[in-house]
Order: structure tokens, then C-alpha cells, then sequence
């Protein structure tokens, strides 16, 4: 059994019957006296793709799913299909490109590290790495005098994603990026 206030993103729970993971996580703690800290999740059912947001207490208990995390390897793309290979048994899975969502961002060819979520052998969604390494393909040219801690710009990388990075990067330099946040981490 899983409270509302352990839950993370990642995390696959029992919602009426149906596996769903946990896409995000908000917390509120309301400054009045007494009050509860809410937590506004949002889940995605495995099964139908289907979005739900709950306001939940943090005393509130879920159900755990039994399900199998099989360490994968991104093999290619196969017309709307991503197919993954397990490092184990060398199985193979298939998610379409709907099921993957902003996922597909992050994913490039032999990408290890990620974990598919299996029920009865049926690949249900999988989990990133917390970050990749990617190549700038374009941005604006570096700006003399650019320090680390000042402004960005807008850099396109080797999947089509577009970050905001420091202006003191370059094109064709390899970055470090964070598959939850979307955001730059460091050079690579």
C-alpha cells in the first residue's frame, strides 16, 4: 500500500481495478493552521492512455500494481512504432508513438538505462533514465565573454527537441539533459 504523500513520478498504482502511473506530482501546503497538505497528481491509466487528476490527503492509500520492470535498450523506430529490446532475454516490445507521448524526446539508438513496465509479458509504458546525453544540431554561435550563469538561447538537438541552454554552447557539442524536466543539466 502506497500514501498519496510517498507517491512519485514513475510510480505504478491500482486506481478502481486499472494499473496507473504517476506523470506529475504538485504539492500545496496551505499556510493556515491545521490544514492538510494537498497533493494535486496527475495519472495516466496504462491500459487506455487516459488522463486523471486527483486532489488527494497525503494519508490517503492506493494499492500496489504487480508488474514486472525489465531493463530495455531502444532498438528503432518502425513507422509509428518504437521498438525496444530486452538486455536479458533479448525480447523484443513495441509502444506507438502515442503511447510514448514528450518521451520520444529523449529517445536516440541503443539508448540503455530504461525500464519497460510489463504485465503478462504486455509492455505497458516504460521509464527514462533521469538524464541523456544529446548533441546540439543548431543554435545561434556563442557570444564572447558568455558566462555560465548568464542568459540562454535556443538550441536544437539530435531527436528535434528544442531546450533553452547557455549562450556559451556551441553546435555539435554534446549536453546533458534532464528527461524530467526538459532542462539543461551540464556538458557532457
Amino acid at each position: 500500500m502506497a500514501k498519496a504523500s510517498d507517491l512519485k513520478r514513475g510510480m505504478v498504482i491500482d486506481i478502481n481495478g486499472a494499473p496507473h502511473i504517476v506523470k506529475h506530482v504538485d504539492v500545496k501546503s496551505p499556510s493556515s493552521r491545521g490544514a492538510n497538505t494537498l497533493y494535486k497528481i496527475r495519472f495516466n491509466n496504462l491500459q487506455t492512455g487516459q488522463k486523471l487528476d486527483e486532489s488527494l490527503k497525503g494519508d490517503d492509500f492506493f494499492k500496489d500494481v504487480d508488474l514486472v520492470r525489465a531493463k530495455v535498450q531502444f532498438s528503432y523506430i518502425d513507422g509509428e512504432n518504437y521498438i525496444f529490446m530486452n538486455t536479458e532475454d533479448y525480447s523484443q516490445y513495441s509502444l506507438d508513438r502515442d503511447e510514448l507521448e514528450d518521451q520520444t524526446d529523449f529517445l536516440t539508438e541503443g539508448l540503455e538505462g530504461i525500464i519497460a513496465l510489463l504485465i503478462d509479458d504486455a509492455v505497458l509504458g516504460i521509464e527514462l533514465p533521469s538524464s541523456v546525453n544529446l548533441e546540439i544540431l543548431e543554435t545561434p554561435p556563442a557570444i564572447k565573454g558568455a558566462t555560465a550563469s548568464g542568459r540562454t538561447k535556443t538550441a536544437r538537438l539530435s531527436t528535434g527537441v528544442e531546450i533553452q541552454v547557455p549562450e556559451y554552447l556551441e553546435t555539435g557539442e554534446i549536453i546533458k539533459v534532464n528527461t524530467e524536466t526538459s532542462k539543461f543539466m551540464s556538458r557532457a
